[in-house]
């Protein structure tokens, strides 16, 4: 008898409710996924899972007297947990990467006006032609700087804003 009054309770103890939250999506190639980390989610299956919309703000009953002592704040996160120093410290990550493509950027145009210069300066055909296809690379490798460089500028004026947004950051993180 006791062994069963013991697998009662057991099994009462073991179905007790969990608090925690298990998000599913469903990829593009129909792969359904589950996860209870938020930050897992692909960026196009957010708006399922998080509203952006902001709740309507409660009143006070009536016939109670509102505090006038402010509560100390407590340290602010977003709607997945993260704090002002995540969303720095992506901005300072796609600063850095602009600043480095930029000056990656400038370097690869003085070598460029440099090769034009020899370029132009030569007498040689096949010299020319070796000047024209090194000129070539590095325009290639210019044009790869400036894609670089919009990636960083949108990600800083657009795409983190917009993340920071639907995920209710302080808008005042992502500034410098």
């Amino acid at each position: 008898m006791k062994k069963c009054i013991l697998l009662v309770f057991l099994a009462i103890f073991l179905a007790l409710p969990v608090n925690g939250e298990v998000y599913k999506w469903t990829d593009s190639k129909g792969t359904v996924h589950f996860t209870d980390d938020p930050s897992l989610i692909p960026e196009e299956h957010w708006p399922k899972f998080f509203k952006t919309e902001t709740p309507p703000k409660e009143d006070a009953p009536r016939g109670t007297v509102q505090s006038s002592i402010q509560k100390t704040p407590a340290v602010s996160k977003d709607n997945v947990g993260r704090g002002e120093e995540y969303w720095k410290a992506r901005i300072r990550e796609w600063q850095q990467k602009q600043a480095k493509a930029q000056e990656q950027l400038e370097s690869l145009r003085t070598r460029y006006n440099e090769l034009t210069e020899k370029h132009n300066a030569s007498k040689s055909s096949a010299v020319r032609v070796s000047h024209r296809n090194d000129r070539d690379q590095v325009k290639a490798q210019m044009e790869e700087c400036k894609t670089r460089i919009n990636e960083a500028k949108e990600m800083l004026e657009k795409k983190i804003p917009e993340e920071a947004a639907l995920f209710k950051a302080n808008p005042q993180w992502l500034k410098p």
